[in-house]
Protein backbone atom coordinates (compact mmCIF):
# COMPACT_ATOMS: atom_id res chain seq x y z
CA UNK A 1 0.00 0.00 0.00
CA UNK A 2 1.57 3.40 -1.24
CA UNK A 3 2.47 5.72 1.43
CA UNK A 4 2.32 9.50 1.12
CA UNK A 5 4.05 11.32 3.33
CA UNK A 6 2.75 15.50 4.80
CA UNK A 7 5.16 17.71 6.11
CA UNK A 8 3.63 21.02 6.99
CA UNK A 9 5.76 23.81 8.69
CA UNK A 10 4.78 27.55 9.35
CA UNK A 11 5.38 30.04 6.81
CA UNK A 12 8.83 31.74 7.34
CA UNK A 13 7.08 35.20 8.31
CA UNK A 14 5.04 33.82 10.98
CA UNK A 15 6.67 33.76 14.42
CA UNK A 16 7.61 30.12 15.80
CA UNK A 17 7.74 30.13 19.54
CA UNK A 18 8.28 26.49 19.36
CA UNK A 19 11.15 26.62 17.33
CA UNK A 20 12.85 29.66 19.02
CA UNK A 21 12.56 26.85 22.05
CA UNK A 22 14.41 24.73 20.61
CA UNK A 23 17.05 26.80 19.41
CA UNK A 24 17.45 28.72 23.12
CA UNK A 25 17.70 25.17 24.39
CA UNK A 26 20.46 24.04 21.26
CA UNK A 27 22.96 26.89 22.36
CA UNK A 28 22.66 26.35 26.13
CA UNK A 29 23.74 22.57 25.52
CA UNK A 30 26.91 23.86 23.02
CA UNK A 31 24.91 23.48 19.90
CA UNK A 32 25.89 26.75 18.47
CA UNK A 33 25.85 25.62 14.94
CA UNK A 34 22.34 25.07 14.80
CA UNK A 35 21.18 29.05 13.62
CA UNK A 36 17.45 28.17 13.10
CA UNK A 37 15.03 25.74 14.19
CA UNK A 38 11.01 25.36 12.62
CA UNK A 39 8.63 23.19 14.02
CA UNK A 40 5.89 21.44 12.06
CA UNK A 41 3.89 18.41 11.89
CA UNK A 42 4.34 15.17 9.94
CA UNK A 43 1.66 13.15 8.88
CA UNK A 44 1.97 9.57 6.95
CA UNK A 45 -1.00 8.66 4.92
CA UNK A 46 -1.90 4.76 3.58
CA UNK A 47 -3.44 5.71 0.26
CA UNK A 48 -5.26 2.55 -1.62
CA UNK A 49 -4.06 2.14 -5.20
CA UNK A 50 -2.19 5.05 -7.16
CA UNK A 51 -2.14 8.14 -4.95
CA UNK A 52 -4.21 11.23 -6.35
CA UNK A 53 -2.17 14.14 -6.09
CA UNK A 54 -4.48 16.79 -6.40
CA UNK A 55 -6.87 15.37 -3.81
CA UNK A 56 -4.06 14.77 -1.85
CA UNK A 57 -2.93 18.17 -1.64
CA UNK A 58 -6.91 18.96 -0.99
CA UNK A 59 -7.23 16.82 2.04
CA UNK A 60 -3.75 18.45 3.23
CA UNK A 61 -4.36 22.08 2.81
CA UNK A 62 -8.01 21.81 4.16
CA UNK A 63 -7.84 19.08 7.03
CA UNK A 64 -4.34 18.70 7.99
CA UNK A 65 -2.78 22.02 7.46
CA UNK A 66 -3.64 26.72 7.35
CA UNK A 67 -2.45 27.81 4.44
CA UNK A 68 -3.16 30.86 5.74
CA UNK A 69 -0.17 30.66 7.95
CA UNK A 70 1.50 26.77 7.14
CA UNK A 71 3.19 25.59 3.95
CA UNK A 72 2.34 21.96 2.70
CA UNK A 73 4.85 19.47 1.25
CA UNK A 74 3.76 16.19 -0.73
CA UNK A 75 6.06 13.89 -0.54
CA UNK A 76 4.88 10.89 -3.31
CA UNK A 77 5.97 7.64 -3.00
CA UNK A 78 8.27 6.95 -6.28
CA UNK A 79 6.54 5.07 -9.55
Amino acid sequence: MPQVVVDVVLKPEISDPQGQAVLGALGRLGHTQVTGVRQGKHFVLDVEGTPDEAALKEIAETLLANPVIEDVELHLPEA
